[in-house]
């Protein structure tokens, strides 16, 4: 008899923020929780996230996503209004909170969403302390990406 092929595991990754690797040099990450509303969670399991346009800030010592774009399902309930482009709170522990505060405030760091992914059922988003990267970082960057790449081909092929 033929063995049972196991099933695939779905990922857990719902968006990632390409761009933003070829933009930042990202310093420390952190994984925070989002204050969601129900909507929001059926459309994340649908997959219809973007982060590209988003970014992160700080008010009133409290962490905000701004510009992340939850499409809304079409089987959504009727008796609301979902707002795709609304300004989530970001849950971090306060010692967190505080770090970052501080190097953004002090240390002129940038706060960039990375990742959004499930966490044993709870929506979490990854968040990078980063410093903006200037033309000839990008262009340094992208050559020694290339290299690499020819790189392998070379110890590939012989």
């Amino acid at each position: 008899m033929a063995a049972k092929k196991k099933a695939k595991k779905p990922s857990s990754t719902i968006a990632l923020n390409r761009q933003v690797k070829h933009d930042y040099f990202i310093e420390d990450r952190f994984e925070a929780g989002l204050s969601l509303q129900g909507w929001e969670v059926k459309s994340l399991r649908a997959g219809k996230l973007q982060l590209q346009e988003s970014y992160v800030l700080i008010k009133n010592g409290e962490a905000w996503l701004f510009g992340a774009h939850i499409a809304p399902l079409n089987t959504a309930s009727t008796h609301i209004q979902p707002d795709p482009t609304r300004s989530r709170k970001l849950l971090l522990h306060k010692k967190e909170l505080d770090r970052l505060i501080g190097a953004v405030e002090r240390k002129g760091y940038t706060l960039v969403p990375i990742a959004m992914y499930w966490k044993r059922s709870l929506a979490k988003l990854e968040i990078g302390l980063a410093k903006g990267k200037k033309l000839h970082d990008k262009r340094a960057a992208d050559k020694d990406r290339d290299w690499q790449r020819e790189k392998q081909r070379i110890l590939k092929h012989g």
